[in-house]
């Protein structure tokens, strides 16, 4: 039960950013960086009696009923929650907090706080196995009737808005889209990689013992043991096998090195890990 009420609050919690990120910073500045809400900013300077939030809400019913139809019914409850949600939180965004003037001048800043505000939230729907919906369900349908990839039919989505966004706003406008939809996958990826970042630790220690039970017992972390055989002396050694968090690694790694300044340790970075101590597996 708390583990889906976190959940719950997390979707909400990353919709909320999506939203605002994109309310305050990007449809200021009529910055159209694809996705749903870039198509809406541009269908808004056409439709300006329609407010922003009621043209994504449209689209994204649209989109889902199509998705539906033409895809089946295999896009997952939280999709079809975030799909509707986000435009009510634009909509409601609106009413509370309407806009007369940019919150900066500098386009480039609006572009930045923008993409990286609305990153965070697209990531937290991500990593509750969401998506906002929109143009992931035109990816969908373009897949299933032209086989065309759902990273290559995003692109090619993104490409359409920017395209509808320079025709629109000028041409400065449609390259601040460009370079946003760029800066969306980059940023998008970053954060999904640093939310769970977990660090898988070699260790070859002449304190084998010691180090296990600091493992266990400080950290309260598993470890495994496995034997090898250096290469150069041929001596069969024991080598320790950890997953820890950052935090945890740099009391380890000070640890080992108060206690055996000949110890090897190498560190790599692990994006997801899952079981006892992670993150569950289901």
């Amino acid at each position: 039960m708390k583990r889906v009420l976190m959940s719950f609050l997390l979707l909400n919690a990353g919709a909320f950013m999506d939203a605002a990120g994109f309310y305050f910073f990007l449809s200021p500045g009529n910055i159209a960086a694809g996705g749903i809400n870039g198509l809406a900013l541009v269908l808004n300077h056409y439709l300006p009696f329609l407010p922003l939030g009621a043209l994504v809400l449209i689209l994204s019913i649209v989109l889902l009923t199509a998705g539906f139809i033409l895809v089946g019914t295999g896009f997952g409850i939280k999709t079809i929650y975030c799909s509707i949600i986000i435009p009510l939180w634009i909509w409601a965004l609106e009413k509370l907090h309407p806009l007369n003037t940019p919150l900066a001048e500098d386009l480039l800043i609006q572009l930045i706080f923008g993409v990286i505000i609305s990153s965070i939230g697209l990531a937290l729907l991500f990593n509750q196995n969401a998506s906002s919906g929109g143009t992931d369900i035109a990816a969908r349908i373009l897949y299933k009737y032209y086989s065309l990839d759902m990273g290559k039919g995003l692109f090619v989505i993104d490409f359409f808005i920017v395209v509808s966004a320079a025709f629109t706003f000028g041409m400065e406008k449609g390259l601040y889209a460009l370079l946003g939809v760029i800066l969306y996958s980059f940023t998008i990826d970053y954060i999904i990689e640093g939310i769970d970042t977990s660090q898988q630790v070699t260790i070859i220690t002449g304190e084998t013992e010691k180090v296990r039970e600091f493992i266990l017992n400080e950290l309260g972390r598993g470890v495994t043991i496995y034997k090898a055989q250096g290469g150069y002396s041929l001596q069969e050694r024991q080598v320790l096998m950890t997953i820890v968090k950052r935090r945890e690694y740099i009391k380890l790694r000070d640890y080992i090195r108060r206690l055996d300044n000949h110890a090897f340790i190498a560190v790599q970075t692990t994006h997801k890990v899952l079981g006892e101590g992670f993150a569950p597996l289901d």
